[in-house]
């Protein structure tokens, strides 16, 4: 390259360079290694790459606590190294061929659904109350689900829906298991509903008649208050107004 009258050597990009390993440990540790790979002795290569694991610790304090952090520092000056470095690690050093080993596949579930907006989970609730045996707890979970097809038909659908619908849909998800009464009532979709005991709905409703007294009590406080403050002002004026009444026939 051809500068200020002068040839210099072209730009070294980290683009021309030779790809990191572990990118997160920075290049300067990728050259620490490489230049310990050097060494010709084994005890100065030993030596050297105990200073080495030091800086690469100093380079993330918080992980000194975590269990085995000082061996996932010797497995990694392995992986820097591309597995050609020959040094005594006090942990047995892993094979190249295991870390390059593909993850197994997920076992996803592959049959199709015949109402994909309401999801799968919704199936798995419905045939899990299905297996469940007739009483009030039973009932209160299939509303449960009918108000949470409702929802799910809402995200999905902007237009208001119809409960018969909701119900019709509920009755074939479940092949017949569930058939709710066709004028029953559903949330309108945007209600959190939750299943609630009568004791809890009590304890609730006594909680709210508490604070609605004690917030009554509170603003009647302030209004005495107010009260009192405007009394002891206008008493205070009309002292003051006699005293001047009476400075005034002072000859």
């Amino acid at each position: 390259m051809y500068l200020c009258g002068k040839y210099i050597k072209g730009m070294d990009y980290n683009t021309q360079r030779k790809k990191l390993q572990l990118p997160e440990y920075g290049r300067n540790i990728h050259k620490m290694v490489e230049w310990v790979k050097t060494l010709p002795s084994k005890e100065a290569r030993n030596k050297q790459i105990k200073a080495v694991i030091s800086v690469m610790g100093n380079l993330n304090p918080h992980l000194r606590d975590v269990n085995d952090f000082r061996h996932k520092l010797w497995d990694h000056i392995q992986v820097i190294s591309d597995f050609q470095i020959d040094i005594d690690s006090p942990y047995p050093i892993p094979q190249k061929a295991d870390l390059q080993e593909k993850p197994k596949k997920l076992p996803y579930k592959s049959n199709p659904l015949n109402v994909p907006y309401y999801g799968r989970y919704i199936l798995e609730m419905i045939s899990s109350i299905l297996k469940l045996e007739e009483s009030e707890k039973k009932q209160q979970l299939i509303m449960q689900i009918a108000n949470q097809i409702k929802k799910s038909y809402i995200a999905w659908n902007k237009d208001s829906v119809k409960d018969e619908l909701i119900i019709k849909d509920l009755y074939d998800l479940s092949d017949g298991a569930i058939n709710l009464d066709i004028n029953t009532k559903l949330c309108s979709g945007k209600v959190n509903t939750q299943i609630v005991t009568k004791n809890e709905t009590n304890q609730q409703q006594k909680k709210n008649n508490s604070n609605n007294k004690n917030g009554k009590k509170k603003k009647n406080n302030q209004n005495n208050n107010q009260q009192n403050r405007r009394k002891n002002n206008n008493n205070n004026n009309n002292n003051n107004n006699k005293g001047f009444v009476g400075m005034s026939k002072l000859p």
